[in-house]
């Protein structure tokens, strides 16, 4: 592929700002597969704890032997290689041991949001043509329904308790499914004891679902040597950081984010393995008053989270009652952190937000702020060890530094394609390779990336570009807001207007003393012409507020207003 002339990023600025020691390239093909690493754990400290979950725990040494059990069984059962399997879970034990069942056993894992309706999981199920689906016994209820049109060979049921407990709940439903208890999956491929297979890095590793680039649900074909060199990536990154502040103890990250979603996925669980570290599985995070007596219980040197998640924690009446003296990595992403909430994260924990920016497509991590860092800079750092990035405008052309242009991807860590989409992979790529990631950022000389927003989410008010993240950063500025999330909706005079949705800390929030307070920090065209108050606002799973379902909300009331405007 030629290059393109006169690219400001050919020349990767961003390495002059790695921190010292810390490798420019790496090497997918020299790393361990997953079954050899953990066979290394297993062997050198088995008896570490893997993942814990409330008061049930799991050592390395067991995480192999039921991952290895599990492909036993799947084997015997009549699986072959590259058979795809659901795991339809949330933060349960049961996720890493099928998870890494799968991907020693060189099957293919979908990830399934455990509160998928009927419909949306027969969708996901189908498309990615899974022949297992591993689920927790309180959602068999979906599967039940679901099943007429569902293909499966298998289904096996999970608990939230060990790992090897009996299903005690729900019994006539899985009995009518067919399906067999996960202990007992267990206990007879450990006749069966499988080895693991030799995966080659082409081989495909997850069916992860998005809504991608262009907005509708599809898979992106993540690859074993997408997953690895992604958390490979992160283990230099953060690593010697973390070592300091642990020194020869083993490190322990604070899980709360889905298992199933990308971030988590890698983050949480494959890294987590990687670097040998105790996983902390929070199964409810929306569960903030056992949150926060996990946390209070527990020694830990890093957590992921979203601004959501960050924010209950700070506001609730017994965060003070968490010891942060052992943490040294607070890590943001899956939406953009407001500066307000990592101000007051770096007030109670001591630790600043370190933020960073990835997507399903790309495994999921493509940069991050340096550890060693004093304080939050709102950008989303810096493109990591053998990641190339180009920031381009509407032509394919590269802009000039500090210029806002759609942000594009060349790395180990890409996708291979979009599973059974050949169209919309070739309109996902530059013609020199890059993936189109859909948001809009600028870069420094220095390579400090900042997004500025997503390109489908910008809003054009009579011409002029008006960035939500730059206006739901001040709105939440103001002491009587906990939450906000800006959206356009058409106009007839200027093309769109800017439409705020507001959760307040009280309902004595007057939304014209709250417009008066964005005036006195943005120029007009920015202001909200409407602010909705609304007790909560629509998130995903892993707590990113889904501006699209305000979006249509907002389209939908004003279309509505004009139409009675014609009676």
């Amino acid at each position: 592929m030629t290059p393109i002339e006169n690219d400001p990023y050919a020349s990767k600025p961003w390495l002059q700002s790695y921190a010292p020691g810390t490798p420019y390239e790496l090497h997918p093909e020299s790393l361990a597969s997953i079954d050899q690493v953990l066979e290394g754990l297993a062997r050198a400290h088995g008896e570490r704890l893997a993942f814990s979950c409330g008061r049930e725990q799991l050592s390395y040494s067991e995480l192999q032997g039921k991952a290895r059990a599990f492909a036993g069984c799947l084997r015997a059962r009549g699986c072959v290689p590259r058979d795809r399997i659901a795991l339809m879970m949330p933060n349960v034990l049961a996720f890493p041991v099928t998870l890494f069942g799968v991907l020693t056993g060189g099957f293919v894992a979908t990830c399934v949001n455990p509160l998928y309706t009927s419909r949306e999981l027969v969708n996901q199920v189908r498309d990615a043509g899974a022949k297992v689906l591993v689920v927790l016994d309180e959602f068999l209820a979906v599967v039940s329904e679901s099943a007429p049109l569902l293909d499966l060979s298998l289904v096996i049921v999970a608990t939230d308790g060990g790992v090897g407990a009996p299903v005690a709940r729900h019994a006539q439903q899985w009995r009518e499914l067919s399906a067999i208890a996960l202990a007992d999956v267990l206990s007879e491929g450990e006749t069966a004891a499988h080895a693991g297979v030799e995966t080659r890095d082409s081989d495909t590793a997850l069916l992860q679902y998005t809504g991608g680039t262009t907005g509708r649900s599809k898979a992106a074909v993540l690859t074993h040597r997408n997953i690895r060199a992604d958390s490979e990536m992160m283990r230099v990154w953060l690593e010697p950081s973390l070592r300091r502040s642990s020194g020869e103890a083993q490190l322990v990250m604070i899980s709360a984010l889905p298992l199933y979603h990308i971030y988590a996925l890698n983050c949480c669980c494959i890294l987590s393995v990687l670097m040998g570290a105790h996983s902390v599985l929070i199964r409810n995070p929306r569960d903030i008053d056992g949150l926060i007596d996990r946390l209070a219980e527990t020694e830990f040197h890093l957590i992921w989270g979203v601004n959501a998640l960050y924010a209950s924690i700070i506001n609730h009446e017994r965060a003070r009652s968490i010891d942060f003296s052992h943490l040294a990595i607070s890590v943001g992403g899956g939406s953009a952190m407001q500066p307000a909430t990592a101000e007051a994260w770096k007030r109670l924990s001591g630790v600043h937000m370190l933020q960073g920016y990835g997507m399903t497509e790309t495994s999921p991590c493509i940069t991050l702020n340096r550890p060693d860092e004093p304080d939050f800079n709102g950008a989303v750092g810096y493109p990591l060890p053998s990641i190339e990035l180009s920031i381009r405008d509407e032509d394919g052309k590269p802009v000039p530094f500090e210029t806002a242009g759609e942000v594009c991807i060349r790395a180990p860590t890409v996708m291979k394609e979009y599973w059974q989409r050949p169209e919309e992979t070739a309109a996902s790529f530059t013609p020199d390779g890059f993936l189109k990631t859909g948001d809009i950022g600028t870069m420094s000389s220095r390579g400090l990336l900042q997004i500025v927003d997503r390109k489908k989410d910008l809003i054009l008010v009579s011409g002029f570009n008006v960035y939500p993240n730059e206006v739901e950063n001040v709105l939440v500025e103001h002491p009587n807001v906990l939450e906000v999330a800006v959206v356009g909706t058409p106009n007839e005079r200027s093309g769109e207007r800017v439409v705020a949705y507001v959760v307040p800390r009280s309902r004595s929030l007057d939304p014209e003393e709250l417009r008066e307070f964005a005036r006195r920090q943005l120029t007009a065209y920015k202001v909200p012409r409407e602010i909705i108050l609304r007790d909560e606002l629509p998130k995903s799973p892993v707590g990113k507020i889904l501006r699209h379902v305000l979006r249509a909300e907002a389209k939908e009331a004003t279309e509505a207003s004009r139409e009675e405007g014609k009676k």
